[in-house]
C-alpha cells in the first residue's frame, strides 16, 4: 500500500481546540409508524477516535447516522456534540458546528465537475455576502482564490489532480466515492461521518480509501464514525466497534472483543455461538 502524497495544510493549521469532537448519544429511539428503527441506542465517540458501526442489513445503522447528522429526528433520546444538545438541529446547522458526512448512496451533482462539486462545501467558509458576490468585487475574488487553494490541497491529498475538471457523472463509481470524501473534507469537519465509504469499490480502490482514512486519522487525529459491511477493513482500522441488531445495540468493544462475542457471531459474523 503506497503512502499518501501529503496531508492538506488545512488540517496542519488546525489547533487542538478546533479538532475537539466529543459525540455522546443516549437512549436514542426512532420510529417510522409501527416500525422501530432504533431502540434505546447509545454510543460515545471521543476526540481522535475511529469508531465503526456494524450490523446486518436493516439493523438501523444508516438511521443512526441520519439522526446524528440531522436528516432524521428521533422521538426519544439525546445527541450531544461537544457538550451541545444537537438532537433536533437541522443538517445545515450541524455542518456549521463541525459534523460532515458522506452518504451510502452517492449524493453528488453528476453534471458538475469534481472541483465544482467540492466548491459547494466551501460556502460556509466564504466571507462575502450576496451583493459583493453579484458584482464579483476584489474582496470576493481574493476569497475565491483562498477557497480554491484549500480545495487544491484536498485534491492533491486524494490524488484527484487529473480529474479536477471532469464531470462527476463520467467517473467510475469508486472515484465518485473519493470525490464525495473530498467534498466532506472540504468542510473541515471536526467529526467525519462515513456511511459505507467502501461500498461498490474494487480491491485497489478500497486500499486507496483505507490509506487516505488512516493518514487522516493517524497523522492529524481526524475523528471518524463509519458504517461499513467489509469486516476485513473494519477489524483492521477501527479502534472501537459498535454492533447493532434489529435497532438495538448488541455489543461494543475492540475488534478482538467483537470477534469473540457469542451474540455477534450468531447474529452477524456467522458461525456457531455455542
Amino acid at each position: 500500500m503506497k503512502a499518501c502524497r501529503g496531508q492538506p495544510r488545512i488540517f496542519a493549521r488546525r489547533d487542538p481546540a478546533s479538532r475537539r469532537a466529543e459525540l455522546d448519544v443516549s437512549g436514542l429511539t426512532l420510529q417510522f409508524g409501527g416500525v422501530t428503527a432504533l431502540n434505546d441506542v447509545g454510543l460515545r465517540v471521543d476526540t481522535g477516535e475511529l469508531v465503526a458501526v456494524i450490523g446486518p442489513n436493516g439493523a438501523g445503522k444508516t438511521s443512526l447516522m441520519n439522526c446524528i447528522t440531522g436528516f432524521y429526528r428521533a422521538q426519544r433520546g439525546r445527541i450531544r456534540f461537544n457538550g451541545r444538545d444537537t438532537t433536533h438541529l437541522p443538517a445545515h446547522l450541524l455542518t456549521g458546528i463541525g459534523i460532515g458526512r458522506t452518504f451510502q448512496n452517492i449524493e453528488l451533482f453528476p453534471g458538475m465537475t469534481v472541483l465544482a462539486n467540492m466548491m459547494l462545501a466551501r460556502h460556509m467558509h466564504c466571507r462575502y455576502r450576496l451583493m459583493p458576490a453579484a458584482f464579483f468585487t476584489s474582496g470576493v475574488r481574493r476569497d475565491e482564490v483562498r477557497q480554491r487553494e484549500i480545495l487544491e490541497e484536498v485534491i492533491d491529498f486524494l490524488e484527484m489532480q487529473a480529474i479536477r475538471n471532469t464531470p462527476v457523472g463520467s467517473l467510475p463509481y469508486g472515484m465518485m466515492k473519493r470525490v464525495e470524501l473530498g467534498r466532506a473534507l472540504a468542510l473541515e469537519p471536526r467529526l467525519l461521518v462515513l456511511d459505507e465509504p467502501f461500498a461498490g469499490m474494487n480491491l485497489e480502490e478500497k486500499e486507496d480509501m483505507v490509506r487516505f482514512l488512516l493518514e487522516l486519522h493517524r497523522a492529524w487525529g481526524q475523528t471518524m464514525l463509519l458504517v461499513e459491511h467489509d469486516m476485513s477493513i473494519v477489524m483492521g482500522i477501527a479502534q472501537k466497534i459498535i454492533v447493532l441488531n434489529f435497532g438495538q445495540k448488541l455489543a461494543e468493544g475492540t475488534s478482538e472483543d467483537i470477534q469473540r462475542h457469542p451474540e455477534v457471531i450468531k447474529a452477524y459474523l456467522g458461525g456457531d455461538a455455542s
